[in-house]
C-alpha cells in the first residue's frame, strides 16, 4: 500500500523523528496508525464502565459531606485567576 502524506504531515513526522521519538518516518506512521486503531476500538466498544469508580468515589464524597458550594467554587477560581495576574 502506498500512502501520500501532506507536506505538513511530513514536516511534523520529520520533527518527531529528529527528536528521537521514532526511528523513521515509516515507523512513526505505523505506530500512530496502531495507536489510533486501538483508540477507535475502545471508543466503539466503550460502555462507560471505566467511569463507575469515579462516580462511586464522587457519591461517597457527597455522602461524607466532602463538597463545596457553587459560591465556594467560584471564589476559589476567582482567587486563582487573581493570583495569575
Amino acid at each position: 500500500m502506498k500512502i501520500t502524506l501532506t507536506p505538513g504531515q511530513q514536516a511534523w513526522l520529520a520533527v518527531h523523528v529528529a527528536r528521537g521519538e521514532f526511528p523513521t518516518i515509516q515507523e512513526a506512521v505505523r505506530r500512530l496508525v496502531d495507536e489510533r486503531i486501538v483508540e477507535r476500538a475502545a471508543e466503539d466498544g466503550d460502555d462507560l464502565a471505566w467511569a463507575k469508580p469515579y462516580v462511586d468515589e464522587a457519591l461517597a464524597e457527597v455522602a461524607r459531606g466532602d463538597v463545596m458550594t457553587l459560591e465556594e467554587h467560584e471564589a476559589r477560581n476567582d482567587a486563582r485567576v487573581a493570583a495569575m495576574k
